[in-house]
Parts: C-alpha cells; structure tokens; sequence
C-alpha cells in the first residue's frame, strides 16, 4: 500500500493479519490488457504500485514477460513478502513522492489500492507525474454499483466493499476488514480520471474471488456489464 495515511491507518496496514493480496481472475485479465496495450516492444518499465505482497504482480508476470517489473509498496512487511515473488521491489509513499524520475515509467499499475487512500487526488497526480507522456495507466477498484450491491442497498443492507470501522464489519455480509475508505461507481471512476488529467479511459469488469461459490457463474457473467461487475478494471493513458 502507498499513499497518505495517518498513524492508525499505517499501524493497520503493517499488520500481517491484514490481507494485502486479491484474486488471480482480476490479476490475470488486467495483466492481459496491460500486455495487448504495451505492444511487442521489449524492455518497458512497469510499476506495479501499491504491490502488496506481490501475488498480483506474480500472476501478471507471465503476461508482461520481457518487461521491467517493478513493486512498489510503503509496507515494510508487504515488501517483505514482495521479494519472494518479486525480482524487483522499491519502498515508496506517493505523499512524500515516489522514489522514480518525472515520466520514466511506460505503465502503472494500481489495483485494489485508490479505495484505501485519504487523498486519492495527490495520489493520480503522483502516478500522472511518473509516466511518461501517453504511457498506460491499469487500475483496478471494487464496484459500489456491483449487481449484488443493488439488491443490497434496496433492502437497506449495507453494500459489500464499504466499511464503516476499522474494528469490524457492521450492517453487511462478510466478516474481513480491509480498509476500505472510498468506493467508485464505473461513471465515477471514468470521470475521476479524466480530471485528473488522463485520456483515452475504457472500463471493463473483472469477477471478484470473494463471491460465494454457488454465485461465481453470475459473477463472471455480470462482467459483461462493467457497471454491474464485482470489480472496475479502468485503462487510461497519460494526457
């Protein structure tokens, strides 16, 4: 995880109980993409920041092959982690400004992390600033207007993914608190990035492996309708 964060949040997340990997089905299809825009050209530098313990970055190996990967986390024990699957990992908090030169990068990537920052504002600024002109921006969030949060909401449950503690979940299904502190609607999400100055964005749906299993058909089926999928997958390049 990177970002601002006060005492209590960086305290939460160096917990090892805290979970810091998602599921390989969105790994996998956002690495896909990644690759498709990255092209044939070998040797592109790819920060994966935000990386956790590195599992996404482990999945989406194979996929970026010939590339530079590189995690990027302020977690001393995700880093830690990290480097088991990692050739590369880099201690960053995009606060106090990523450790990389004005437009080196030809790609982010930022999965499951905007939901969990007090200022995601800087924090699109900061990945703005590292990429180079045109270079690719993967992100990744949980889905407010998920198909099951419809049903939920109108039943007056709280919606899966929002939390109101940091101490335990309260008035909605599930029992892990992960520290979510911000959730995006597909037309929020697209807004939010082109007025943090990227381009050319495109919103599709990933499954998400929470999902009870008896629904995961559903699940993958509801990802043909990215406002209605568990998770957004945005691409969008540097304006």
């Amino acid at each position: 995880m990177t970002g601002t964060a006060s005492p209590g949040l960086r305290d939460f997340y160096e917990d090892p109980a805290v979970p810091v990997a998602s599921g390989d089905a969105r790994s996998s299809r956002q690495a896909r993409l990644l690759a498709a825009a990255l092209g044939t050209s070998p040797g592109q530098l790819v920060l994966d920041v935000g990386c956790g313990d590195g599992s996404a970055a482990s999945v989406a190996a194979p996929f970026l092959a010939g590339h530079r990967l590189v995690g990027v986390d302020w977690s001393h024990d995700a880093l830690r982690r990290a480097r088991t699957r990692l050739g590369a990992v880099v201690r960053g908090e995009l606060d106090h400004g990523l450790p990389f030169a004005d437009g080196c990068a030809d790609a982010v990537l930022f999965s499951e992390v905007v939901e969990h920052l007090v200022d995601p504002d800087h924090a699109l600024d900061e990945l703005r600033r590292v990429l180079r002109p045109g270079g690719h921006l993967m992100l990744s969030t949980p889905n407010l207007a998920a198909w099951y949060n419809r049903a939920l909401l109108l039943a007056g449950v709280q919606p899966v993914f929002s939390e109101v503690s940091l101490r335990g979940i309260h008035g909605r299904p599930g029992s892990q608190v992960v520290g979510h502190l911000r959730l995006y609607t597909a037309r929020a999400l697209r807004s939010f990035l082109t007025a943090s100055g990227f381009r050319d964005v495109t919103i599709t749906g990933a499954p998400f492996h929470g999902v009870p299993r008896g629904l995961r058909l559903l699940d993958r089926a509801a990802c043909a309708v990215p406002g209605a999928a568990s998770i957004l997958l945005a691409h969008a390049r540097r304006g």
